[in-house]
């Protein structure tokens, strides 16, 4: 069995993370808070192991009688925010509670494993208790929280009133989470996505932005990022100095984003065929304004998955010489995964999920973000129930928590393509999906290719982001980020907390090239800017106009679809 088979033969009967989170966003994600039969199973397996019980119970009573008397040496973890405040460490009687909320979580996690479930419901059973131990931790509970009380003493009372405003302003519409972000910080086009360029193309679909030269010559080959088609594209121009394409613009590269439009009712039947055409047709326009026979191709996220395809499709028909190169970021291919993503969706609840979304012609981003926060919950909900109820305070301004907040629709078609796709995990099997009508075989993707992950991203997990080596055909460079799904993007030079993991070899097992990775400091950003340009040909002089004849310049960067809502 070759390497490639290693991957392409894995078993597909469970979901990614991919429509787990288009799943959700259709269902509602309180849906997996139901322990359902494995809940029974759960309660089952318990019952058939008395002296387990047993064993589990005596050694929670002795904690507790080593609590009561002082003896115990729990304590919260290196870093556990929920516990910052001297408080639950000085005040004896907190300390206790603190304690008896580690010992019964502890306790808890244990009898799931001791319970010896299939995976599938292991998976399940392990996200309901750990949600359940998040939600009832002391932090949370207004009647004990020291810096609840603080900051009602501090405030007169004023806090609370503050906090029960903000409470009932989060609970009447959607998403139904606590607020992450002071909105009123930031505005698109003046403090965010504000690098010069301008809208080169308009579509149904998209519109097409080229970024304004910033050096007196540019790399020849220019560069096109396909950026999520459920969220807006200036993840990668943020705040100035927190800009990908900024950045990029500046080391002599030249840079173009689609913008893709925020569909509703009427683009319904808009799916990965009509997006991928989309890509096709933003690469042509790109090569022609550019007079460039060819141009790299940079994916992010779902867009990842989608320009992917198009490579594909591209190699499939015989235009594979028109990318220079293939790069995607925090993407997954293979979704195949033996993990909650896999556990928490079956072939009836993705049906439920395309019928849902169906009815109303798109999937609501709002929905989608509340799914995402449900994930980390700890840090998406329960910090900011703390900072927004229990103190009353606003939360932080804060540019990637504002574009997160800033959502998005998926048409009712896209949402059910990629459904299907992630259930079938389809782009693993050579022929088994199509695009345009061509079989998608990745493998045929035989280009130089750049891969990004992110060491903590509870979305799209480097380890499954790590299996698209093994499916591309060309010779790729894996670079492990430091951070999570987004924050592993926004990654500037000038971050001192920076590192990233690189190798030179690519195993099947995404654990034996981490064993053989080195780690350096700072930024991925310089080296994906000198791997472009060694691809980029020539030096050339910048051009002293944006777009051309047949693509002249309309507004200025960001357009205008990025403001649809």
């Amino acid at each position: 069995m070759t390497e490639r088979d290693t991957f392409t033969d894995r078993a597909a009967d469970a979901a990614g993370a991919l429509d787990l989170l288009l799943t959700d966003a259709a269902l509602g994600p309180l849906r997996r808070m139901l322990p359902g039969l494995a809940g029974a199973r759960f309660g089952a397996r318990l019952a058939g192991r008395p002296r387990t019980l047993a064993v589990r119970g005596t050694d929670l009573l002795r904690e507790y009688a080593h609590i009561a008397t002082g003896q115990s040496a729990l304590a919260p973890a290196k870093g556990d925010r929920r516990f910052a405040d001297p408080a639950w460490t000085g005040n004896p009687f907190l300390r206790r509670l603190v304690q008896m909320y580690l010992a019964t979580a502890r306790t808890a996690e244990n009898l799931v494993t001791d319970a010896d479930l299939r995976w599938r419901d292991e998976e399940r059973m392990r996200f309901l208790v750990t949600n359940v131990i998040d939600a009832l931790s002391p932090s949370n509970n207004p009647v004990i929280s020291p810096v609840a009380w603080k900051a009602a003493i501090d405030t007169g009372g004023v806090s609370a009133l503050r906090g029960v405003t903000n409470l009932i302003t989060d609970l009447a519409s959607s998403p139904r989470v606590p607020s992450m972000v002071e909105t009123s910080a930031f505005e698109v086009g003046r403090t965010l996505a504000v690098t010069p360029g301008a809208v080169v193309k308009r579509a149904a679909m998209y519109e097409l932005i080229q970024y304004a030269p910033q050096t007196e010559q540019v790399a020849a080959v220019p560069l096109l990022i396909v950026p999520p088609v459920i969220n807006k594209y200036y993840i990668i121009d943020l705040a100035p100095g927190r800009s990908l394409i900024e950045y990029l613009v500046s080391q002599g590269h030249q840079v173009f984003v689609m913008s893709w439009r925020n569909p509703d009712a009427r683009h319904r039947g808009n799916g990965l065929d009509e997006y991928g055409q989309c890509v096709l047709d933003a690469l042509d326009a790109v090569r022609r304004i550019r007079q460039s026979e060819q141009a790299h191709l940079l994916g992010l996220c779902s867009g990842g998955i989608l320009a992917s395809m198009v490579a594909a499709h591209l190699a499939e028909t015989g235009r594979l010489d028109t990318l220079a190169t293939m790069n995607l970021g925090v993407t997954v291919l293979d979704q195949a995964t033996a993990g909650l993503s896999a556990a928490a969706i079956d072939e009836t609840a993705a049906r439920a999920a395309i019928a849902a979304s169906g009815r109303r012609g798109y999937l609501d981003g709002r929905s989608l973000a509340e799914v995402f926060a449900w994930l980390r919950p700890n840090d998406l909900i329960w910090n900011y129930w703390v900072n927004n109820y229990l103190q009353g305070r606003k939360p932080p301004a804060f540019d990637l928590l504002y574009w997160n907040a800033d959502t998005t629709r998926m048409a009712a078609q896209l949402h059910r393509d990629f459904i299907t796709l992630a259930v079938s995990n389809g782009l693993t099997k050579p022929g088994d999906t199509t695009l345009l009508g061509t079989p998608i075989d990745l493998f045929k993707v035989d280009v130089d290719s750049y891969i990004i992950a992110g060491v903590s991203d509870h979305i799209c997990p480097w380890q499954s982001c790590y299996a698209s080596t093994q499916l591309l055909g060309g010779k790729t460079r894996f670079v492990l980020s430091t951070a999570g799904h987004i924050a592993s993007l926004v990654n500037p030079p000038d971050n001192p907390k920076s590192t990233f993991r690189t190798a030179g070899e690519n195993p099947p097992d995404p654990e034996a090239w981490l064993r053989n990775a080195t780690t350096e400091k700072g930024s991925w950003w310089p080296g994906y800017s000198q791997w472009l340009a060694e691809r980029s040909g020539p030096l050339i002089p910048s051009p002293a106009t944006l777009g051309s004849a047949d693509c002249p310049p309309r507004e200025p960067a960001p357009g205008t679809y990025v403001f649809d809502r």
